[in-house]
C-alpha cells in the first residue's frame, strides 16, 4: 500500500532543498518547494488520494532565497497536496495573502478533481461594499482542484523529434477534443482525447493528408470561467491558463500524464512534430476582481505587473485582468522552466507563444531584447526548437508584426488580411499580394530573416473557418450568449451571394472555388503554411467567429462524408503534394528578381495578362485584380541537405480575382510548352492536362487560380 493511502500521518519532515521547485519524487522521497518573496509562513496541505479530505498540515520551515521547502521521505508518488500562505493582506501595497485559501502549486504536474466556482474561491468578500479590500475567512479547498505528486517514468523507446526544417514544414492548428470527437473510425471511449489524437486513424489521415506539424490549441491545464459557467457553456479554447506544467486532465482518456506522452511518440514515429500552443502571458486568476487559487495568494506583488501609480491594480496588456511579470527573475525562471519541462519530459518539437508582445514587455514597454528573449536564446535546451510569436497584446506598441528576435517565426496576419481581401475582390492589392506570396521581404528581409519566419494563415481558431470566410458577411454569434457583441467585426469575409446556407448551385459553385482559391494560394506561398483543422473538410461554425466557448458540434470537426468535402480534402492533399515535391515553392531564402548566369531570364517574373513583364505603373492600377508569376526552376541557388545543387521545373501560376475569364497570354519564353496542373475552376482542382506554347492564351476563369509547368528551361550562359 501506499503511504499516500495510509491514515497514518506523516512524521519525518526534513529540510529538503530549494531546487527543483514544486514536489519532486526522487525515489525515495518527495521534495516540495515553492517561490514566495513575501510570505511571513507557509503551510503545506496533504490530502486523502481523492484530494476531497485534508489529512495534515505540515509548516515548511526553511526559507532560502525565498524559495521555502521541506523534504517527506514517506510520501510517494500519488500524494495530492496545496499550500497555505500567510503574509499581509495590503491590496492597496499590492499583497494579498489570505490564509485561508488553498493555492495549487504553480510547478504541479498532474491534478485530481475539478475546480467548483463557489465565492469561498476568492480573498475578499464577494458582495462586500469594499470590494477586495475586504476579506475573506473560508476554506477554499472544498472546492480547488488538489496537485498530484507525479512518477514521471515512461519508456520513451526510440523516440525522436522529426526535426522537419522550417522550409519544409505544413502546420495544422487543431483542438485536441475537437479534431476527433465525432470522428467514427477513432473508437468511442478514445475520442476527443489524447489518446484520440495519437490513435492510428487521426494519426493515418494526418499523414495522408501531408501534414508535417501539429499545433495543438492550449493543453495546460485551465479553468472554466465562472460567468460561462453559470452560463451553462465551456471555456473551449483554454485560454486560461491554471497550471504551467500539468496537462489539462478533461482530455485525457485514462486521467493519466503519460496519455500525452503516448501521444506525442505516437506522432512522431509517423514523423509528425507537436507544437503546444502556450500562454504565458496572464493567468486565470483575472484582475482585482478575481479569484485567489495560486500566484496570487503565493506573492501576488512578485508574479503579476502591478500598477505603479496603484498597486491594488494590475497592468493588463492581455485583456484577461492580468499581466505575468516577467521582469522578475523567479517568474521568469518558473516559465523557462515549464518550457523546458514539455521538451525534456514530455518531448514537444517547439511552442507558439499567445500575445508574445507581452512576454517582451518590461516596465509597460516592449523590449524586443528584453530578459525573457535573452534567456531562451542562451538556454541549450529551448534555442533548438520552433519558436513561434502572436507578435501582439493589446497594450500600447503591442503590434510587433516583422520585430521578433532572429530564431523566432510569427503569425502573419498582414498575409491573411491581404490574402482575404484579394480574393475577396477589394482592388489595388496586387503590390500587397505579391509581397505576401513571396514570403513578406518587406517584413522580414530587412533583418536577416528568412521566408520561413513568416507563418502564413488564411484562418486560424479566432475567427471565422474558410467554409464560413466564403459563407457570411456577418459574424452571427448569438450562441455565446452576449447579444452577439463579442467577436471582430472586421473579418474581410464575403458571402458569395446569400448570408448562410443557401440551395442556390451557382452560389455554391462560387463558394468551393473560393475555398480552393484561398488553399491553393496559401499551399503555393513562400513562408511556412498553416491549415485550421476542418478546413480541408470545409467546417463551419454556422458563422460563428469567436467560438471560444463553444465545446459541441460548433467547433467540433464533422467527419460525415459528402462530395464536396471528400473532393477539397483531396484537393489539398494533391497541393501539399505540389508543395513538398517542389522547392520552388518552399525555398529557403527570397527572390531577388535578378538574372540568372547572367542571361536575361529571371528567377521571378510577374506578369501581365496581355504575358509581358509588370512594370512600375501596372501595380499602380486599382481595378488590376488579374497578375502572374514565373518561378524559374534554375534560380533556386540553394542545395540538398547533401550538398547537391537543387533543380526543380518551371512553374507558371496565375491568379484572377474579376469575376470574368480572362485569356492570359503566355510569357515570350523560349522553351518547352506549358502544361496545366492545377485549375480551381474544376471541382476537383484537376486541370486537363492540355499545353500551351509561347504566344497562346490560356482561358482563365473569373475567380480563379492555376497552375502550369514545363521541364525547366536552363538560361543563356556567359560564352
Amino acid at each position: 500500500m501506499r503511504s499516500s493511502d495510509r491514515e497514518a500521518p506523516i512524521t519525518a519532515v526534513w529540510p529538503g532543498k530549494p531546487y527543483p521547485r514544486g514536489a519532486t519524487w526522487d525515489g525515495e522521497g518527495v521534495n516540495f518547494a515553492v517561490f514566495s518573496e513575501h510570505a511571513e509562513k507557509v503551510e503545506l496541505a496533504l490530502f486523502d488520494p481523492s484530494g476531497r479530505r485534508e489529512r495534515q498540515r505540515v509548516t515548511m520551515k526553511e526559507c532560502t532565497d525565498h524559495v521555502w521547502h521541506c523534504y517527506l521521505p514517506e510520501a510517494r508518488p500519488g500524494q495530492t497536496y496545496g499550500y497555505y500562505v500567510h503574509g499581509p493582506y495590503r491590496p492597496e501595497e499590492g499583497h494579498r495573502f489570505n490564509p485561508h485559501k488553498l493555492l495549487v502549486d504553480p510547478y504541479a504536474k498532474d491534478f485530481v478533481g475539478e475546480l467548483r466556482w463557489n465565492d469561498a474561491l476568492y480573498g475578499y468578500t464577494v458582495g462586500h461594499r469594499k470590494e477586495d479590500l475586504s476579506f475573506d475567512r473560508r476554506d477554499s479547498a472544498p472546492y480547488l482542484p488538489k496537485c498530484r505528486v507525479l512518477e514521471a517514468a515512461f519508456t520513451w523507446g526510440e523516440d525522436r523529434r522529426p526535426e522537419i526544417p522550417w522550409h519544409d514544414m505544413v502546420i495544422y492548428e487543431l483542438h485536441v477534443r475537437g479534431f476527433s470527437m465525432l470522428n467514427p473510425k477513432v473508437p468511442e471511449p478514445l475520442r476527443g482525447t489524447y489518446a484520440g489524437l495519437g490513435s492510428a486513424p487521426s494519426v493515418s489521415y494526418l499523414k495522408h493528408l501531408g501534414i508535417t506539424t501539429v499545433e495543438l490549441m492550449p493543453v495546460h491545464s485551465f479553468v472554466n470561467d465562472r460567468y460561462l459557467a453559470e452560463k451553462g457553456l465551456q471555456n473551449y479554447w483554454g485560454y486560461n491558463t491554471f497550471g504551467f506544467l500539468a496537462p489539462v486532465m478533461r482530455y485525457s482518456y485514462s486521467r493519466k500524464v503519460k496519455e500525452f506522452k503516448t501521444m506525442v511518440k505516437s506522432l512522431h514515429s509517423a514523423g509528425i512534430e507537436v507544437i503546444l500552443d502556450v500562454v504565458y502571458n496572464h493567468t486565470c486568476e483575472g484582475n482585482q476582481l478575481g479569484p485567489t487559487l495560486s500566484l496570487r495568494g503565493i506573492d501576488n506583488a512578485a508574479y503579476y505587473m502591478l500598477s505603479e501609480e496603484n498597486p491594488r491594480y494590475y497592468n493588463d496588456f492581455t485583456g484577461c485582468g492580468n499581466t505575468l511579470n516577467l521582469m522578475h527573475p523567479r517568474v521568469l525562471q518558473m516559465v523557462m522552466d515549464s518550457l523546458r519541462y514539455w521538451v525534456e519530459e514530455m518531448h514537444v518539437d517547439g511552442f507558439r507563444f499567445d500575445l508574445a508582445s507581452a512576454l517582451a514587455r518590461e516596465r509597460g514597454r516592449v523590449e524586443h531584447l528584453g530578459g525573457f528573449f535573452d534567456v531562451i536564446r542562451q538556454d541549450p535546451t529551448l534555442n533548438r526548437v520552433k519558436l513561434i510569436a502572436e507578435p501582439w497584446d493589446l497594450g500600447h506598441g503591442g503590434y510587433q508584426v516583422g520585430n521578433f528576435p532572429l530564431g523566432w517565426a510569427e503569425w502573419n496576419d498582414r498575409y491573411r488580411d491581404g490574402m482575404r481581401a484579394y480574393w475577396k475582390g477589394d482592388g489595388g492589392l496586387i503590390g500587397e499580394f505579391a509581397t505576401r506570396l513571396t514570403g513578406s521581404s518587406d517584413l522580414y528581409g530587412r533583418s536577416g530573416k528568412r521566408p520561413h519566419a513568416s507563418i502564413n494563415f488564411i484562418t486560424v481558431h479566432d475567427g471565422f473557418t474558410l467554409h464560413d470566410l466564403v459563407s457570411y458577411n456577418d459574424k452571427h454569434n448569438e450562441a455565446n450568449g452576449e447579444d452577439n457583441r463579442d467577436g471582430n467585426n472586421h473579418n474581410l469575409s464575403w458571402n458569395c451571394g446569400a448570408e448562410g446556407p443557401t440551395d442556390d448551385p451557382g452560389i455554391n459553385a462560387l463558394r468551393e472555388r473560393q475555398k480552393r482559391n484561398m488553399l491553393a494560394t496559401l499551399l503555393l506561398s513562400q513562408g511556412v503554411p498553416m491549415l485550421l483543422a476542418g478546413d480541408e473538410r470545409g467546417h463551419t461554425q454556422h458563422g460563428n467567429n469567436n467560438a471560444y466557448c463553444q465545446d459541441n458540434e460548433i467547433s467540433w470537426i464533422d467527419w460525415t462524408p459528402t462530395p464536396e468535402r471528400e473532393a477539397l480534402q483531396q484537393f489539398v492533399r494533391r497541393l501539399i503534394e505540389l508543395r513538398c515535391g517542389h522547392p520552388t515553392f518552399r525555398r529557403r531564402d527570397f527572390f531577388e528578381g535578378k538574372a540568372l548566369l547572367g542571361g536575361h531570364l529571371k528567377d521571378l517574373l510577374w506578369l501581365k495578362p496581355d504575358g509581358t513583364e509588370m512594370g512600375t505603373e501596372a501595380w499602380e492600377h486599382e481595378h488590376a485584380r488579374c497578375l502572374g508569376v514565373y518561378l524559374a526552376g534554375a534560380g533556386l541557388d540553394d542545395v540538398s541537405p547533401h550538398g547537391e545543387p537543387l533543380q526543380d521545373d518551371d512553374f507558371l501560376v496565375l491568379f484572377n480575382a474579376h469575376e470574368s475569364e480572362i485569356a492570359f497570354h503566355m510569357p515570350p519564353l523560349e522553351g518547352a510548352p506549358w502544361t496545366a496542373l492545377v485549375d480551381t475552376r474544376h471541382d476537383t482542382g484537376e486541370a486537363p492536362p492540355t499545353q500551351h506554347a509561347r504566344g497562346e492564351h490560356y482561358p482563365l476563369q473569373g475567380r480563379s487560380l492555376a497552375v502550369l509547368t514545363r521541364p525547366m528551361h536552363t538560361p543563356a550562359t556567359p560564352g
